[in-house]
């Protein structure tokens, strides 16, 4: 049998792969059987998924994935406006030589593969290139929240990925990020990340 938080990480795994849909029920039963795994384990892994907002439960129905609807979408945005921004002024203050290496090789692999038409890679380029802002930037509580924020925009961002033309607008926005960190200059950090995440903002909303 697999631990409880193994449980909880596999099933968060799985949401987030989109393995199941929104507003789609969860069946205790069927979840232990899926991840050879007991009810107690599962009920806890569903009880944390609820704190992190990818769970709801509702009442004599039991536990289904939370649907984010594009208003709150935007929301969870203006909240990473501020935080992702501390990150990135925080990055740009802690960066050494080496990450500063690791984040300018990161976005000339983003710029080739906007060039080569290669969204998947641009994608988890991106998801490369903020977590790597995130590892530098060692604010344990900044992270925390963003990581937590980041899992209820999945669905949204995919959708936000799936655009024409998204990835050059993003790309540039990304660039300015990496040349302030770069420079060790937070304030442009924080500044470039704010314009990126309200770039964000004005996509979802082209989305409704």
């Amino acid at each position: 049998m697999v631990d409880d938080a193994q449980v909880r990480d596999e099933l968060r795994a799985a949401i987030l792969r989109g393995d199941f849909a929104p507003r789609q029920r969860l069946v205790e039963a069927d979840l232990c059987e899926q991840f050879g795994a007991r009810r107690f384990a599962v009920r806890a892994a569903l009880q944390d998924l609820v704190a992190e907002g990818l769970v709801e439960r509702q009442p004599n129905r039991g536990a289904r994935i939370r649907e984010i609807s594009l208003a709150e979408a935007i929301e969870i945005s203006e909240i990473r406006m501020v935080v992702e921004g501390l990150v990135a002024a925080r990055a740009a203050e802690r960066a050494t030589s080496a990450d500063a290496h690791r984040l300018t090789a990161i976005g000339k692999q983003m710029r080739k593969a906007v060039d080569t038409g290669d969204a998947t890679t641009y994608s988890d380029l991106n998801a490369e290139l903020h977590s790597t802002l995130r590892e530098i930037a060692a604010h344990e509580t900044a992270n925390r929240i963003v990581a937590q924020l980041h899992a209820q925009m999945v669905r949204h961002q995919f959708a936000l990925s799936r655009v024409p033309g998204r990835s050059s607008v993003s790309l540039v926005q990304h660039e300015a990020i990496v040349k302030a960190v770069v420079d060790r200059d937070p304030a442009a950090a924080e500044a470039a990340m704010r314009a990126h995440i309200a770039s964000v903002m004005d996509a979802l909303r082209a989305l409704g």
